[in-house]
């Protein structure tokens, strides 16, 4: 898909032997949400299968709503704020209900990031929150996902991120835990725990022994944190207290919280896709370049 808006601007004013050399570079993604990264025909295509098949009254989400999902995939979603985002997922969520889709929304968002002449990167992490449908449950949906994984590229290109949601209730948080845990016993590429969904729901205090005991499991901590001006700043040095490896977002830290990240030294996973408030990348790019010359 081409850049478009503030991403396409800030692409405009790369020079073609800057944008060569950027693709060059090697480089890592660390903040690929599986979900969110299929690629649009990928999504058109499940969507118009999942249509035809005519789903059962037990499917999570009208017909209706799916086709008004795509049409605005299509056209190109407004994301002015971050509800915008959230809106598209469950259409995008009931055409992966199976292992079957799931497993090609999965290797067509691999080959997306590691394939081609030019690869967005050479290392991927994919996160994503292990989902119980009519068709596979939350464990079977991890092994859908890690078995693709291990068919289409080698332990050194690929490695996956258990989510878990905000709004999990503990039942749920526990055996999702218990999943990853026993997957990275069995020696699958289940590198780390992270923390996403809505960013303004669930009490933030409830992680803390989950959170404790996927680092006894070897487990990296990934957390998004204050993504919105309504994330509180004890709600952010309540999560920082959990010692994670990696900040996703943090667009809305304070000065305190800064200072704990820098002396910690917590890598920051900016995204660029969907957090348009650091489309100034670019701008820093060409300062770095510049430092080449």
């Amino acid at each position: 898909m081409e850049p478009a808006g503030p991403a396409a601007l800030a692409l405009g004013t790369l020079s073609p032997a800057e944008i060569q050399f950027l693709q060059s570079v090697p480089k890592a993604e660390l903040h690929a949400h599986l979900n969110g990264s299929i690629p649009l025909s990928t999504l058109k295509e499940l969507a118009s299968e999942h249509l035809a098949s005519k789903p059962s009254t037990s499917t999570p989400i009208s017909s209706d709503a799916i086709k008004q999902g795509l049409e605005t995939l299509t056209r190109g979603p407004s994301l002015d704020k971050i509800d915008d985002f959230f809106v598209l997922f469950p259409a995008i969520y009931a055409i992966t209900s199976t292992p079957t889709t799931l497993g090609r929304a999965t290797e067509s968002v691999l080959h997306a990031f590691l394939s081609g002449e030019t690869p967005q990167c050479s290392y991927l992490e994919l996160r994503t929150t292990p989902r119980q449908t009519d068709a596979m449950d939350r464990e079977e949906y991890l092994r859908t996902v890690l078995a693709t994984m291990k068919r289409c590229y080698g332990p050194d290109k690929v490695g996956l991120i258990v989510s878990l949601d905000r709004r999990m209730g503990e039942e749920v948080l526990r055996e999702c835990l218990n999943i990853a845990c026993k997957l990275k016993a069995e020696g699958e590429r289940v590198v780390g725990i992270d923390l996403c969904g809505d960013p303004t729901a669930g009490d933030m205090t409830l992680f803390a022994p989950y959170f404790a005991e996927a680092k006894r499991a070897g487990l990296g901590i990934t957390l998004h944190i204050a993504e919105t001006v309504n994330n509180t700043a004890k709600e952010t040095l309540q999560l920082l207290s959990y010692n994670p490896g990696r900040l996703g977002h943090a667009t809305f830290l304070d000065e305190q919280a800064i200072s704990i990240v820098l002396e910690r030294k917590m890598c920051i996973e900016i995204c660029l896709t969907s957090n348009l408030l650091w489309v100034h990348f670019f701008e820093v790019a060409k300062a770095i370049l510049s430092l080449t010359k």
